[in-house]
């Protein structure tokens, strides 16, 4: 009997009946067992089988399938390098609560510590970025064969972790999967059936009503679409500022401000008393320094067991929160619904907003060539409530942050969990397979060939719609407005922080079947946007990065003007 065949089954089978609908694998041969009986649940409809060449784009389309769905994924790999491939992926799945599920393919244990080929310790590779590890074996533990119930009890269990349904802590599990020949389809014995597990949620706390009184503002970091579109109206409804980073998917409505990021340079930020974050900044120093204040109060909104808290000032730590509304007559501040005191302060910033986007556009509307901000406006500004948007980490999500708010934005997506440019192209990818419409993509140069890789897709694959508008500086630019960009280490700036690298985005495009466009002005890339995507699409948007600098000096500075 293929037992072997026979742990593969049942393994699928579990993921089925868990809810799994993707799941990515890598070819290889140890890991056979599985890649069949995937194979014949794509063929008969019950899930979509990617396959990759590459572990590590692996990892991280099935992290864009799980941003994009809210679904678990699965992820199989082969014995050996090919699982430490995984690592970057699993990071940022662990930090940004994805339910991906790793079933790596291993050699049986006698074979470990033997010399033998593609074979090494897998046992907690991952070490504590995964919520849960198992492992599990063909070898048989009776005359029956092996054991089916031991099989389902570990993946059910790390199915659960995955998901957070008990812990409230969902993220990356790891089932290490070893198997013995034959790795192909054989005779197998039947299964026995078994109880079915029944896993209950734990239930989470009534909102905390924050009193009226004090001058608050929202802080609202990385978040899933529905969730930023409750923490808008939820804003709005309190007449409390919001200062929404892109990928909060709260930059909208009323109560939001396109040049947050400026205003907490000017006085405004200073009479602050109330911050409430609700998903997780990572963007900005301004604010990692406003949530460092000690004579603010800070209350954090997570719905899970871990919060963002940089600067270890939490008073308080909560699943949801409502705003109070004031005392009748009570003439003092407050944020509550209809408050005059609420009112004029959200009026405030609103005003101080509306200077610094004057400020902005103005400065922008100078410069003689393509800028990043000017780039990121103009994609931003072309799409609408039905589109999504990818972005990139480094300058990409930075430039984005500086947009205007629209009225009804995209959806936005994006590695916040480390904020790595790693596997983004497979990101983006992973998004684009779950939605109906087309997806666009919004990177660095460095980005898109950090993960080249990614734009790597077989005739034989699911194909998303998907343009991705790389704005090429020839460089990591960033680097430019932090302190390494100062001119007293220019001598050495351009080689190990500016890493020019010539590279033809074109050629790139050619090798790997995309369609390709070349833009040099935000007029260019708008008429290019007037057409949706169409299969693979890659758009070089040249950006000068000589006065990245200066640029970056010009627009903080606006905040002395407010």
């Amino acid at each position: 009997m293929a037992e072997a065949t026979r742990l593969a089954r049942v393994l699928v089978e579990g993921l089925l009946t868990a809810g799994v609908r993707d799941v990515v694998l890598a070819p290889g041969s140890r890991s056979a067992p599985l890649a069949y009986e995937l194979f014949e649940a794509d063929r008969i409809g019950l899930l979509t089988l990617h396959v990759r060449i590459d572990e590590r784009s692996a990892g991280f389309l099935a992290v864009g399938l799980a941003k994009g769905s809210g679904l678990p994924v699965g992820v199989v790999t082969t014995s050996g390098t090919a699982v430490a491939n995984l690592h970057p992926a699993v990071l940022e799945a662990f930090h940004a609560h994805l339910p991906l599920v790793l079933l790596t393919a291993d050699r049986p244990p006698s074979m470990t510590h033997t010399g033998a080929n593609q074979t090494t310790d897998q046992t907690h590779l991952f070490g504590r970025h995964v919520r849960a590890f198992g492992a599990v074996s063909d070898a048989p533990v009776g005359p029956d064969g092996g054991d089916v119930a031991g099989w389902r009890f570990e993946l059910v269990r790390l199915l659960t972790a995955a998901t957070g349904l008990r812990t409230r802590l969902p993220g990356p599990v790891h089932l290490d999967v070893a198997f013995t020949e034959p790795l192909v389809p054989g005779p197998v014995a039947a299964l026995p059936t078994g109880p079915a597990v029944g896993v209950s949620a734990a239930r989470g706390a009534q909102p905390l009503v924050l009193p009226a009184g004090p001058q608050t503002v929202l802080v609202a970091g990385d978040l899933p679409p529905a969730a930023g579109r409750a923490v808008a109206e939820l804003a709005a409804a309190a007449r409390v500022p919001l200062l929404a980073e892109p990928s909060s998917n709260a930059r909208r409505g009323p109560a939001a401000l396109g040049t947050y990021r400026l205003l907490l340079g000017s006085s405004l930020a200073e009479d602050v008393e109330r911050v409430v974050v609700l998903g997780r900044p990572t963007l900005s120093r301004p604010v990692s320094r406003l949530l460092a204040r000690t004579d603010v109060e800070l209350v954090v909104v997570s719905a899970h067991a871990d919060w963002p808290d940089p600067g270890r000032t939490a008073s308080a730590v909560v699943d949801a929160v409502e705003f109070g509304r004031p005392s009748t007559g009570s003439g003092s501040g407050g944020t509550g619904p209809g408050g005059g005191a609420a009112g004029d302060w959200l009026r405030a910033w609103q005003e101080a907003d509306v200077r610094a986007r004057a400020a902005l556009e103005e400065l922008l509307a100078a410069q003689t060539t393509l800028t990043g901000p000017a780039l990121a406006a103009a994609l931003w500004s072309a799409l609408g409530g039905a589109d999504a948007l990818v972005v990139g980490s480094s300058n990409p999500v930075r430039d984005l942050d500086l947009a205007p708010v629209v009225d009804d934005p995209a959806a936005v997506y994006a590695n916040r969990g480390l904020a790595g440019i790693d596997g983004t192209v497979s990101t983006a990818v992973g998004v684009a397979l779950t939605r109906d419409r087309p997806t666009h993509a919004l990177m660095g140069d460095l980005t898109l060939l950090h993960d080249a890789g990614g734009l790597v897709i077989g005739p034989s694959e699911p194909r998303p719609d998907l343009r991705v508008v790389v704005a090429n500086d020839d460089g990591g630019s960033i680097f430019a407005t932090l302190e390494q960009g100062r001119p007293e280490h220019q001598a050495a700036f351009e080689r190990i922080f500016g890493t020019p690298h010539g590279s033809s985005f074109e050629a790139l495009a050619a090798v790997s079947g995309a369609r390709y466009q070349r833009v040099q002005d935000a007029a260019a890339l708008v008429a290019v946007l007037d057409e949706p995507p169409v299969g693979l699409e890659l758009v070089e948007a040249v950006v000068d990065r000589t006065q990245r600098r200066t640029l970056s000096t010009a627009v903080t500075a606006i905040a002395a003007t407010l």
